[in-house]
């Protein structure tokens, strides 16, 4: 599997992010220089498994730093690549001298076969495409070599445009037909015709995708070289350049400080795609969705600042600023084309699908809970601020106050986040104990316990993780597994992430230097363990009750990467099982009877094959009767697969009265909200849980209870 360098690189380099906080690095090659010395001595130092940085290691660096610049292979040529081959067992030498030779050869002519390409593309489809011609392209990109000269290059982008078209020509063809049978007045549009429009989607498409390439700068492909270094020594260490530093703060807190809109730029222009529920923006009414900001000014300023065709980011940080300030943006409205300055209070905003929320249902007579929990966040300059651990306790409160007799955890698609609130959550479900061990390298392992001998929540707990489900969400399930507090439902393993990272503020390494801010690093410092001594690293943890889902058969966990750390084990803490519960085993081989009988999950586990089998097809066809015949037949195949999306389980969820208070003024939220619920009920995972809390309610009685009786 590609290792996830070239994810980033492609997010970073190449997508159209709504937010488009581009990776960053530097512009002077001193500061250049200063970075890489800084990196490599931090690892060095302070990685839990540093690698000997020699010339195997540079061959790695090598090929992944190309790799990540030219991932499809449709810039450079086999001679640029022999060419660059000179330095692929230098780069450690490079590394120990400062040198950026390599860096820079590599930079130069990546920017000059980008203007190869714009030539290309434009040259390409001024023409129709010939949809007779019987041809084929190879999506496979890792399995082709790179082109010999300027004319194969030409062909791989004629194959790729024309692939592109004929994806847009099928919809559009699709689109006509339908209405067509339906009866309604159209105008019919020949093959020819439509495929004139399609071409000329893709061109556009093309056009913003270097707009973006365009506004990246020297210090953004270098931050693209580092970090090929840094993930060398493994997949979850890198470089976090000082506005990546930021966008990770945002991911780990949920919030930031700024006026509440998503942004992107088209044609040069700065859009506004989203404005953000409860958000400064939100609260003013006057920023809508699809307006044009044309000038932004602070509130100690008489002049606007233009910021047509400046870079995203550069504009976002004009627009951006601490609560409290004032912007003034000069904007031209979407809805009749007039200017206006809207001036904007800024404020803290909270990205609400970031943190806890709650669902509440009623069935024969009882209520049940789920909580769905999207990441362990919280507020890295204060924790007690808000954290996902104190959100969950609230969430449970208002659950029992409710009345619910079983509550489900959902943490599927869940990557992780504070080791801290895994520890606080834990311990609001198990009396006091271990939680997880933490071992740095060389060093016996430490056990973080929760030291609170109270219990929040004592009742039927069930677990819902998926494939998707990394780190702190592993922890987590595993200490309730040991603890046998919970029943675990869900994929064969999660996803296997057993290393903690801490980061590193590259600036404390490089006082006194006039450089400006060099960014940090985040670095893998510890491995932690299960409380029964087992590591998760590759492993995961194992549900009790196994459930496929769409991700069974596709390369999705820590053991797909490269160069992750291997799994291993030590001393089991000190622990006792929980004692609330008689016929655990009994009520796992209950739902997994259960699941073996369920149609549902059948066709899900046929879909999830069926997934796995189309991601392997990697030749397409290039003439449009051979594409169409290839549609036709993957949307016949999938017909059977409509039939999940038909599913409901007839459980009514609603959310608690406390939010839906909230819903008469934030209908974005009620919106939201209402979306989730129907979700929920069309959801067989969340079915199977209940189920399970309901067996958990009426055939066990905690043993504590049990003994009273006798006594």
């Amino acid at each position: 599997m590609k290792r996830n360098l070239k994810v980033l690189v492609l997010i970073a380099l190449f997508a159209a992010a709504s937010c488009s906080f581009t990776t960053k690095s530097f512009d002077n090659p001193d500061k250049d220089k200063l970075l890489v010395d800084l990196i490599t001595y931090v690892l060095d130092r302070y990685h839990y498994d540093a690698k000997e940085v020699n010339d195997d290691f540079s061959e790695q660096v090598f090929e992944e730093f190309i790799a990540a610049l030219d991932p499809a292979k449709r810039y450079f040529l086999e001679s640029d690549i022999k060419e660059f081959a000179k330095y692929k067992d230098q780069i450690d030498e490079q590394i120990a001298n400062k040198e950026i030779t390599f860096f820079d050869m590599a930079h130069e002519r990546m920017l000059q076969r980008i203007a190869d390409a714009q030539e290309i593309y434009q040259e390409v489809l001024r023409e129709p495409f010939d949809l007779d011609q019987e041809e084929e392209l190879n999506t496979d990109y890792e399995e082709l070599d790179f082109v010999k000269n300027k004319r194969e290059l030409k062909e791989r982008w004629r194959k790729q445009l024309k692939l592109s078209t004929l994806a847009t020509l099928y919809d559009k063809v699709e689109e006509q037909n339908k209405k067509l049978e339906e009866g309604e007045e159209v105008e019919e549009k020949s093959l020819a015709e439509l495929e004139e429009e399609a071409r000329e989607i893709t061109k556009d498409a093309m056009e913003e995708y270097f707009e973006f390439t365009e506004d990246l700068q020297r210090k953004d492909y270098f931050s693209v070289y580092i970090n090929a270094i840094v993930m060398e020594f493994d997949p979850h260490s890198y470089y976090l350049a000082p506005l990546d530093k930021d966008r990770f703060d945002l991911q780990i807190s949920g919030q930031f400080e700024g006026i509440g809109a998503r942004l992107q730029k088209k044609s040069g222009e700065i859009h506004v795609t989203e404005i953000i529920s409860g958000g400064p923006a939100w609260r003013g009414e006057e920023l809508e969705e699809g307006d044009i900001i044309l000038k932004v000014a602070q509130e100690d300023e008489t002049m606007a600042t233009p910021i047509v065709g400046m870079r995203l980011e550069d504009a976002i940080k004009l627009i951006k600023g601490p609560k409290g300030t004032k912007v003034t943006l000069n904007v031209k409205k979407k809805i009749d084309g007039s200017v206006e300055n809207i001036v904007i209070t800024r404020d803290v905003v909270e990205l609400e699908e970031t943190y806890a929320k709650t669902a509440v249902l009623d069935k024969e007579d009882r209520k049940f809970g789920v909580i769905n929990l999207p990441k362990f966040y919280f507020d890295m300059q204060d924790y007690k601020e808000r954290n996902a651990a104190s959100d969950v306790r609230d969430e449970i409160i208002r659950l029992k106050e409710q009345g619910v007799e079983g509550l489900v955890l959902d943490l599927r698609n869940n990557g992780g986040g504070s080791l801290k609130t895994v520890v606080d959550i834990a311990g609001l479900f198990i009396k006091e104990g271990p939680v997880v061990q933490v071992r740095s390298n060389g060093e016996d392992g430490q056990v973080l316990s929760d030291r609170d001998d109270s219990i929040l929540w004592d009742g039927p707990l069930v677990i819902l993780v998926n494939e998707i489900s990394a780190s702190a969400s592993e922890i987590l399930a595993a200490a309730m597994q040991d603890y046998e507090r919970a029943i675990i439902i869900g994929s064969k393993q999660t996803y296997g992430k057993g290393t903690v990272q801490n980061v590193v503020d590259l600036n404390m390494a490089a006082r006194n230097t006039d450089f400006g801010d060099m960014g940090a690093l985040k670095i893998t410092t510890q491995k932690f363990y299960r409380i029964n001594g087992g590591s998760t690293q590759l492993e995961g943890v194992k549900s009790d009750v196994v459930v496929p889902d769409r991700y069974s058969y596709v390369d999705v966990g820590e053991r797909d990467l490269n160069d992750p750390l291997p799994w291993d084990k030590i001393a089991k803490a000190d622990y006792k099982k929980w004692d609330g519960y008689i016929d655990f085993k009994e009520n796992i081989a209950n739902s997994k009877a259960r699941m073996a009988q369920n149609s549902q999950l059948q066709l899900i586990d046929e879909y999830a094959q069926w997934i796995r089998k189309k991601r392997d097809e990697s030749i397409w066809p290039l003439s449009w009767s051979g594409y169409k015949a290839r549609l036709e037949k993957n949307d016949a195949e999938a017909e059977r697969f409509k039939a999940l999306e038909d599913y409901n389980s007839s459980l009514t969820f609603k959310s608690l009265s406390h939010e839906e208070a909230l819903f008469a003024n934030d209908t974005i939220l009620k919106e939201k909200r209402e979306r989730w619920h129907e979700d929920l009920a069309q959801d067989v995972y969340i079915e199977e849980a209940i189920n399970v809390l309901e067996d958990m309610k009426l055939n066990n009685i905690r043993r504590r209870e049990l003994a009273a009786v006798k006594d």
